[in-house]
């Protein structure tokens, strides 16, 4: 296999080089995957952290297979042999460029998104009000075992006292009925590209899923780096939502009032600036998959 335009020139590591960083892997990914797989034994739920494995859907177990990226070749790395998005010829795996370009059409659409983004102004006026209109007026809670702060009623009169103005259409499906038409924006599918924004907290935590769509050509270390990132947005998510989790030990951001609202737009730009370089890195190798010539 030759380099391809994009791409710089294959290195191949032999097991000394490559197992070390495999190790570095499965270190990394069992401690933070830790606390999740003991509730799971447990058979305990949490409503903030068990968010990014049931409404994402990569497993801990793919998490757990370490993928280094475009270029690479491994040398006597036989766990790959017959996997799918490798190749194990001459006694090394490699990415095999016959399914880069049976994905091409999702991985230029998922560049694209990216890269459109990435090149817009963020926004950061939203002050997490989607969660809100989520349970506005809504006769289903989805954390039911969970009080709201201000209850049913504060919950409401919130959402009809702001201006609702969430960019990401996989936030804005979630909103009740009711709370549809009050969002100045409605969001569609197609729309997708015209409307995220890099100030948004669901379309950062989505790099995690970007990331993972791409695996197995994104390199492990960037996946987990977009996980930590999810992990800690959806944190800042859940805090300013309009429940109640102090008993879990998250203390409420009140966006309802001037302090809170500073707080969160504050976070919401620590987020905005550790997302952007994320977003270029897989955007990048979004530019660089594509490149790849079958040889």
């Amino acid at each position: 296999m030759t380099a391809s335009p994009g791409l710089t020139a294959p290195r191949t590591l032999e097991p000394a080089e490559w197992e070390p960083l495999q190790a570095a892997h499965f270190e990394r990914v069992d401690a933070l995957l830790a606390g999740h797989l003991a509730r799971k034994q447990r058979r305990e739920k949490h409503p903030v952290e068990d968010f990014l494995f049931t409404y994402y859907p990569t497993r801990p177990n793919q998490l757990r297979v370490w993928h280094p990226g475009p270029g690479i070749r491994l040398t006597g790395a036989t766990q790959y042999e017959g996997k799918k998005g490798y190749l194990y010829a001459e006694g090394a795996a490699a990415l095999d460029p016959a399914e880069i370009a049976r994905r091409a059409d999702s991985i230029a659409w998922t560049g694209q998104l990216l890269s459109a983004t990435a090149g817009r102004q963020p926004q950061f006026g939203c002050f997490g009000l989607h969660e809100w209109a989520m349970v506005y007026r809504g006769e289903e809670i989805r954390h039911d075992a969970w009080p709201l702060r201000l209850g049913a009623e504060g919950t409401d009169r919130v959402v009809e006292s702001h201006k609702i103005a969430c960019s990401h259409y996989d936030a804005f499906r979630f909103f009740t009925t009711p709370a549809r038409p009050l969002n100045v924006l409605q969001p569609t599918r197609e729309a997708q590209p015209l409307l995220e924004q890099g100030g948004c907290l669901h379309a950062n935590m989505d790099l995690y899923k970007w990331a993972t769509k791409l695996m197995p050509f994104t390199p492990s270390t960037l996946v987990l780096d977009c996980f930590e990132l999810a992990r800690d947005i959806r944190t800042l998510d859940m805090r300013a939502s309009p429940y109640d989790f102090t008993a879990l030990g998250y203390t409420p951001i009140e966006i309802e009032t001037a302090a809170g609202k500073a707080s969160y737009a504050a976070a919401q730009r620590t987020f905005a600036n550790r997302a952007r370089p994320l977003r270029h890195q897989l955007a990048e190798l979004c530019t660089d998959l594509l490149a790849t010539a079958i040889i």
